[in-house]
């Protein structure tokens, strides 16, 4: 496996279960239909579990075109390699949100509410004012991407300038889990938390493609892209900054 093929498996499996709960949630005659807020947050902060454990012995599980962009800002990736991720990025969550339209197939089809249907594929605001939302998807951002720039691995000191490093296996992909569980259930209800261009972009291209009523809602498809890209570009200049 190669980092752009673990890039494009990981956010697929990621968006699979992340926008698969919200139309286990959404879509009508559901076992888990309106199952509430709290059952999106959590499985969506499995599924990123589940996308970094997969991805990251290969790739580093970025999964999200920011957290590559951040990394390269405070010279932790390279730069030749970036438009590589996040081309991997995008297909994964392109798949991915295939992958939940055809396992959700018949419920599409038996769920009128157009909006709710979107929401399965991509996000939309609360209140809509794209000032508002632009800066809470930055914050959102800021406060997942200067959280990644601190996760480390633990260490065990053997010697007075030695430090082994200590695996953890699969769950060392449990703290960036944690971080967006946290994100979802403080800042994401007036936004969706996108917090990942791809996350969102990709999912809405299929959503224009697929053979689903209503529509993309593309006046505000920007702002899950700026915002996060705003939000990890702050979050660089101030580790930047610091260290």
């Amino acid at each position: 496996m190669t980092p752009f093929i673990a890039e494009i498996l990981g956010t697929m499996v990621m968006i699979l279960l992340g926008n698969g709960v919200v139309a286990n949630v959404n879509l009508k005659g559901t076992i888990g239909n309106n199952s509430g807020w709290i059952v999106v947050t959590s499985a969506w902060a499995f599924a990123v579990f589940v996308g970094v454990t997969i991805a990251g012995p290969v790739s580093g599980a970025h999964l999200n075109p920011v957290v590559t962009l951040g990394l390269a800002l405070i010279g932790k990736f390279s730069w030749d390699l970036v438009p590589t991720y996040i081309l991997g990025e995008m297909i994964g969550a392109m798949l991915g949100a295939f992958l939940v339209w055809l396992s959700h197939k018949e419920h599409f089809a038996a769920t009128e509410d157009e909006g709710a249907k979107l929401a399965c594929f991509s996000t939309e605001p609360a209140i809509k004012n794209n000032l508002s939302n632009l800066i809470s998807e930055a914050i959102a951002t800021f406060v997942l991407i200067f959280s990644i720039f601190y996760i480390a691995g633990p260490s065990l000191q053997i010697a007075a300038d030695t430090n082994a490093v200590i695996g953890l296996g699969t769950i060392g992909a449990l703290p960036v889990a944690i971080v967006v569980w946290a994100i979802g259930l403080s800042l994401g209800g007036t936004t969706g938390y996108a917090i990942n261009p791809a996350r969102d972009l990709g999912p809405r291209i299929m959503h224009a493609i697929l053979p689903i009523k209503g529509s993309s809602n593309w006046g505000y498809a920007w702002i899950p892209i700026i915002g996060p890209i705003i939000g990890a570009s702050l979050a660089a200049a101030l580790y930047l900054s610091l260290n």
